[in-house]
């Protein structure tokens, strides 16, 4: 007796199936749903198997389970040029790696921003925060309010607030240009990561390539555990961006990396993906 498509395993096991992963977050890619009747053509997107109609999703390849509609819209389901094939195979991978990097670049985003605010914050007003903060430093360590503030030998983040306040105005407000400049970059480059646009994947190369070194330096000088991850982390964006993206003609260059990422999302790859028992349907 023939059997439901799809219930056989036939489908090759990845450690992560981004297209499941997908369809997890935005819910299965079906077409046909609201179709009257199937055609042998539709073999391929839903077959009929008595009183249920098995729907196959553009985007995972998995086959769902579905009432025939109560209230069809149209006699049959649509043609091939003009079903929309969701982002599959290389190119979902791809989407999915890219938002994750566009992601961490807007944390950085965020932070750059919000200190060069403050540091703006400071440079307008530095006598009166310098003050206040003192002040206020000095009744947690039990002095007298109004009193002689004692900030010698402060250490940790309390030293990084005496460098700020010993800057000169005009080099606060340099340095709350530079950090709204940099976190400037860092959300186009967030945009453009997230829209998949090619020349945000150069302008990430290049901005984080560039600060590799200076990284490197403060690792070897005061190297925390967040700086070795943070330095990980963009070394591996520069080695993804260079090599899986091909940028700069390497492995081909962006007309290798197109075509690659079409293969993936023709109808060829969905009859490739089909089961042998309902493969070859025109």
């Amino acid at each position: 007796m023939e059997r439901p498509p799809g219930t056989s395993p036939s489908r090759p096991r990845r450690k992560i199936d981004w297209e499941l992963v997908a369809c997890g977050f935005s819910g299965h890619a079906l077409a046909g749903l609201e179709a009257a009747e199937l055609r042998p053509q539709d073999a391929l997107i839903a077959r009929e198997f008595g009183a249920l109609r098995w729907h196959r999703c553009l985007r995972c390849d998995s086959w769902v389970a579905i009432p025939r509609p109560e209230a069809p819209t149209r006699q049959f389901p649509p043609e091939r040029d003009e079903i929309t094939i969701p982002r599959r195979g290389k190119a979902l991978r791809d989407r999915v790696v890219l938002r994750l990097i566009a992601l961490d670049r807007i944390s950085h985003f965020v932070i750059l921003v919000l200190l060069g605010l403050a540091a703006l914050a400071i440079a307008g007003d530095e006598a009166a925060l310098k003050g206040r903060f003192y002040r206020v430093l000095t009744d947690l360590q039990g002095g007298v309010a109004g009193g002689p503030v004692q900030n010698a030998g402060h250490v940790g983040i309390l030293r990084e607030f005496d460098k700020v306040f010993s800057l000169q105005q005009g080099t606060l407000r340099g340095v709350a240009i530079a950090l709204l400049a940099y976190g400037l970059l860092e959300g186009v480059e967030a945009v453009g990561l997230w829209m998949t646009k090619r020349w945000a994947e150069y302008l990430t190369f290049v901005a984080t390539t560039i600060l590799l070194p200076l990284e490197i330096y403060e690792i070897i000088h005061k190297g925390t555990v967040l700086k070795v991850i943070g330095f990980i982390i963009n070394l591996a964006v520069v080695v993804y961006l260079l090599f899986a993206k091909r940028l700069f003609g390497l492995r081909g260059g962006g007309a290798a990396d197109e075509r690659l990422r079409a293969q993936d999302m023709n109808w060829q790859a969905i009859e490739r993906a089909t089961p042998p028992e309902f493969a070859g349907v025109a």
